[in-house]
């Protein structure tokens, strides 16, 4: 994958990095913190200009997304469920990115874009619970331009060992989950606490003498 990723940015530049960023969005296991350190030490050997990487990584982050929050959109669950796995997504995958949406809304769209294993997966429950367009467009550029612009900078500080960047990533995503796992399990306890706690307050009233 690393030998592929390379031949294609150094043979195609900013049209193979476009390109990559589109295919990584849509296909997950392309991985980003493969392409964009590598992108950021072609930066520093002057292959690319650093602000145009930046710019060409996030236009194609941007599509890519596009192209999942208009089948969301468009096709809904039963597409969806139909083709998701020419896309990597699994039903429960969407089942889970479902139940996110619906509790943080625009946050996990923007959230979303700084996790890789979520980078994918929030533009399809943002088309699918009809998000407006120019939100989706406003929190993807956003979220897609920190990320991309974090290791980009990272692979041109670097140079030649911005292969460091991957071991890097795979620690804050290995963090970000298990946060993520805590919130879930302190969420459901709290929601379990407040459904004994009416159940209770019910009892007690049904209870209480005329």
């Amino acid at each position: 994958m690393e030998e592929l990723v390379r031949e294609t940015l150094v043979t195609l530049g900013y049209l193979g990095l476009f390109l990559l960023l589109v295919a990584e969005t849509v296909f997950p296991p392309i991985p980003s913190e493969v392409i964009l350190p590598l992108a950021g030490f072609l930066v520093s050997r002057g292959h690319l200009n650093p602000l145009g990487a930046i710019a060409v990584a996030t236009a194609g982050s941007y599509t890519g997304a596009l192209v999942l929050y208009l089948a969301g959109r468009y096709g809904g669950n039963s597409l969806l469920s139909r083709y998701g796995r020419a896309l990597r997504l699994r039903p429960e995958t969407l089942a889970n990115a479902n139940r996110w949406f619906g509790r943080w809304g625009p946050l996990f769209v923007l959230w979303g874009r700084l996790v890789p294993v979520a980078r994918s997966i929030v533009s399809v429950p943002a088309g699918t619970f009809r998000m407006p367009f120019w939100q989706f467009t406003l929190l993807t550029l956003v979220g897609s331009g920190v990320w991309n612009t974090a290791l980009i900078g990272s692979g041109w500080l670097l140079g030649e060992h911005w292969e460091r960047v991957t071991g890097w990533v795979e620690r804050y995503t290995t963090i970000v989950l298990v946060l993520a796992a805590l919130a879930a399990v302190v969420a459901l306890s709290s929601l379990i606490a407040r459904r004994r706690l009416r159940t209770r307050e019910r009892a007690g009233a049904h209870g209480d003498p005329d």
